[in-house]
């Protein structure tokens, strides 16, 4: 069974109808029983990183989010993927799971073309930089859709893969021993983002 992470953030029900198309069982649950009775874990999120944290926090579910990636696959996906890290910037410092080594920032501070509009939406190539059991049924190249301001830098030996945005390598997927993380919407991206959850549902 997969555990989608119930904590008030995001729209977790297309996500579960994606993976029950897959045939993966998967329930949302916001009980840290059923947390650690799943053979693996997906946090969502969207909207803003400190106010996701903090209704994280007031579920008490982050120690049990800490202890179970130690032991079993976990998939952070977009504002998801971005609570792993140590710390973001988004409006103040705010400090991540720690999980994967390192930091979110403004895409906006680091484009050089301020005709680029953020946020980035819509289709990108996704650039495989290490083969991964992740990309089994993904093929270099193919497109996955992206929603968000905010990316993650400094994580150069935990990035599998990353899209061109401009002058930005915006960091895609990321991978830390069990701990995984997708910027893009996987459940959003059609046939490619179905074939990464079936791999992620297989790992």
């Amino acid at each position: 069974m997969i555990a989608i992470v119930d904590y008030g953030v995001g729209n977790l029900f297309s996500l579960r109808s994606s993976l029950q198309a897959l045939g993966l069982e998967a329930e949302v649950t916001g009980a840290a029983d059923r947390i650690r009775a799943a053979d693996r874990i997906i946090l969502p999120g969207v909207g803003a990183f400190g106010d996701a944290r903090e209704k994280l926090d007031e579920t008490g579910l982050v120690p049990v989010l800490l202890e179970e990636a130690e032991k079993k696959p976990l998939l952070g996906i977009c504002l998801g993927m971005q609570l792993l890290f140590d710390r973001s910037f988004e409006y103040g410092e705010h400090p991540g799971l720690g999980l994967v080594p390192g930091e979110v920032a403004a895409l906006r501070e680091d484009l050089t073309d301020p005709a680029l509009k953020v946020p980035h939406m819509g289709w990108n190539s996704l650039e495989i930089r290490r083969d991964d059991p992740l990309f089994r049924y993904v093929n270099n190249g193919e497109y996955v859709y992206y929603v968000h301001s905010f990316y993650a830098r400094r994580c150069g030996e935990s990035t599998l893969a990353s899209s061109r945005y401009g002058n930005v390598d915006v960091t895609g997927v990321v991978r830390s021993g069990n701990v995984y993380g997708t910027q893009f919407h996987p459940e959003k991206s059609g046939s490619t983002g179905l074939r990464l959850l079936k791999a992620f549902g297989e790992l």
